[in-house]
């Protein structure tokens, strides 16, 4: 995992050289996440199917979830972060406790086969996305302390492309994106049934691969713009902001829209929230435009270390394969090794025989003599 640090006013010029760099997984890292409330603590999970916490303070891993079977495809927090929610490739979704690492919920998915999860702000629901057994996109709401069955379950279509779930806890509004369409559909949560209710939908030709969120501070307020993606177009070539705008005519602010929303502010230190302390988020108001009060200047640890332990395991020594095709990989790795080594070794005794006989012919040359 690589951190970088993006200059005051934006990028200027291309960055090369990471501000500090992790060490920990010992197979390829798929998803990181920054804690919602605590400073300086994310999360990252690996194709070695493990979730590590890492305190950049000291640049470390300090606690390691190993409770997954196979690829983690999701993470999702809830408000004050407290609770952990994984979709997981061996079918199943969790919360997880995430400081002792221990599941409090289970969900084993046969019907739903999961792709994503999000928590549903401070609802105590989540909502993932995944596929049914009929191959169709789908859709399902959790009580996050009961997973044993979902609440509601809503096909979408018969797209084959994964659907990205946002919520924005402010409006109360879901938006799912297709991967590999052009839609966005959005629907607003409720606390009762039916959950949720249909909106409408956002129709593009273009398809788009991913997309990301502007934080709600980012937001232009007078113009009612209530969220907005930034929608990764690879046919193309180009990233394109797309608007969610609420059609209102008066120009005063609309606090039904815009209530106090987390800032940038951290509510805990990483020693607060590792000895076991939940602090909701620091909430601003975006009525007079959200204005940065502060600086907090990140500086990277000095690491010398080699080893990564945690919970007395070395992370990086000795990696036995999950796989048999890397079991393969291994095996031809190291037939090219002894290879090599074999060679060198010819090479060497060669070369030991050339200064032999060049010794031996110093010592009878005649001017020794």
């Amino acid at each position: 995992v690589r951190i970088w640090e993006i200059p005051e006013g934006g990028l200027k010029r291309n960055m090369t050289e990471a501000v500090l760099e992790l060490y920990g997984h010992s197979r390829r890292v798929g998803l990181v996440e920054w804690h919602p409330t605590a400073n300086n603590i994310l999360f990252s999970a690996g194709y070695d199917y493990k979730v590590l916490i890492w305190n950049l303070d000291i640049g470390e891993p300090v606690k390691m979830i190993d409770c997954h079977t196979d690829v983690i495809l999701c993470m999702s927090f809830n408000t004050d972060g407290s609770l952990l929610a994984t979709t997981c490739k061996d079918k199943k979704l969790r919360v997880v406790e995430p400081r002792s690492g221990r599941v409090l919920q289970e969900a084993s998915c046969k019907n739903h086969r999961v792709n994503r999860v999000v928590f549903l702000g401070s609802t105590k629901r989540l909502l993932t996305t995944g596929v049914s057994r009929w191959n169709t996109r789908q859709i399902a709401l959790w009580d996050q302390e009961d997973l044993a069955m979902p609440l509601i379950e809503e096909e979408i279509d018969g797209l084959s492309g994964l659907l990205f779930p946002f919520y924005d806890a402010d409006t109360h509004m879901l938006y799912l994106a297709g991967k590999g369409d052009g839609n966005i559909r959005y629907y607003e949560i409720g606390s009762e049934k039916p959950y949720l209710s249909y909106l409408m939908e956002f129709r593009s030709p273009a398809p788009q691969k991913g997309l990301g969120v502007m934080p709600k501070y980012g937001l232009d307020v007078s113009a009612c713009e209530v969220f907005r993606f930034y929608k990764l177009v690879t046919l193309k070539g180009l990233i394109e902001p797309i608007s969610m705008i609420v059609p209102r005519r008066s120009e005063t602010y609309q606090e039904d829209i815009y209530p106090m929303t987390p800032g940038t502010e951290p509510a805990l230190t990483p020693d607060e929230w590792l000895s076991g302390v939940n602090r909701d988020p620091i909430l601003v108001s975006l009525k007079e435009g959200y204005k940065k009060t502060s600086k907090i200047v990140f500086k990277a640890p000095v690491r010398e270390k080699k080893s990564v332990v945690v919970n007395g395991i070395d992370l990086l020594e000795n990696v036995p394969p999950r796989t048999e095709n890397e079991l393969l990989r291994m095996f031809f790795r190291q037939q090219d090794e002894i290879r090599r080594l074999k060679e060198e070794l010819s090479q060497k005794d060669i070369r030991i025989r050339q200064l032999q006989l060049e010794l031996k012919n110093l010592r009878n040359s005649p001017k020794n003599n």
